[in-house]
């Protein structure tokens, strides 16, 4: 069922999708020695609690120095997904990230737009980017990516976003870099409601011009606060295999995908660091089947979701409706 279902992903940090393969790849590219113990015996990232995921995640995504490595990264990922009948990725960039490495807003662009280009041209998978803040490095730094994003205008730059940890500042703060990526015309989503509660989902709609929200599952905690999605339509990226790992829920009994589907929220599957989580897009649409009970219809019927809730200009809608 996974391979043949037509499916679409709009969570997915880039850096994230980076595989234990990929590390040692870059690493011996780049001359970087890789520290013992980021791998297990069975090859897999090690951690326990999220603060050895983010330094696991860390170490890991610090091999990605130069453009070639973005280009390489972006087109592994997407040609890895269309082998199991992807057929639309939006992917959160980091510039931030990259202006760590030494890289500019323009090099890291051209660079995953090549990976996407190339993985079209070997698969037909279509990939857009939606450039993303980092919540605590501050507002400021948040209008600067935000004016990087808008004035580049490469076409595979489709949305806004915001990633970083969600204890610091308020969604608020962050309304003039949101603000100058909706008046351009960008879509714009924002992560709320995994770490912290329903109210920090309310703090991202009341005040930001979003119609997406990056996880959101803690919604459910707040019966208004549904409603208030539904009435809006507004999609939620849900990434059960992320919430599992990282403690949001205790097991996936407890996780309110089926509920929040239930009660009418647009809600779309997303694997956001997968190599990290010990997940793939394929493993959360299967799990959708498996543990939540979705039906073949409904899960094809979230694939449309997500094609509906893509930031992709209507040409391109419509060549991915025909595809599925």
């Amino acid at each position: 069922m996974t391979l043949t279902l037509p499916k679409a992903e709009l969570h997915l940090h880039l850096e994230g999708a980076i595989t234990p393969d990929l590390v040692r790849r870059f690493a011996t590219r780049n001359k970087i020695d890789i520290l013992d113990g980021l791998f297990d015996k069975n090859d897999h990232y090690v951690w326990s609690d999220f603060p050895q995921f983010l330094d696991s995640f860390d170490r890991a995504s610090n091999v990605i120095r130069t453009t070639q490595d973005y280009t390489d990264l972006t087109r592994h990922y997407l040609v890895e997904q269309a082998k199991i009948g992807a057929v639309y990725v939006e992917l959160f960039c980091s510039p931030s990230h990259a202006e760590m490495q030494g890289l500019s807003f323009e090099d890291h662009l051209l660079a995953v737009a090549a990976g996407i280009d190339q993985a079209f041209a070997q698969t037909g998978i279509i990939g857009r980017i939606i450039m993303t803040c980092v919540r605590h490095l501050g507002p400021d730094r948040a209008v600067d990516v935000a004016r990087k994003t808008v004035d580049c205008g490469h076409p595979h730059v489709v949305g806004f976003g915001m990633g970083g940890n969600e204890s610091l500042y308020t969604q608020k703060d962050f309304y003039p870099a949101y603000k100058i990526a909706a008046d351009a015309g960008l879509g714009c989503t924002t992560h709320a409601g995994e770490v912290l509660g329903p109210q920090s989902v309310w703090d991202a709609i009341d005040h930001l011009p979003v119609d997406r929200i990056g996880h959101g599952v803690r919604a459910i905690e707040d019966a208004k606060l549904v409603d208030e999605l539904v009435k809006r339509g507004i999609v939620l990226e849900v990434c059960p295999g992320s919430n599992i790992a990282l403690s949001v829920y205790p097991d996936y009994a407890s996780h309110p995908l089926r509920k929040l589907y239930d009660a009418g929220v647009k809600v779309t599957l997303g694997s956001d660091d997968p190599p990290f989580f010990h997940t793939t897009l394929a493993d959360e649409y299967q799990r959708a089947h498996d543990t939540f009970g979705f039906s073949t219809d409904e899960l094809r019927g979230i694939t449309k979701t997500a094609i509906e809730a893509a930031y992709v200009d209507s040409e391109t809608k419509a060549l991915l409706w025909s595809r599925i």
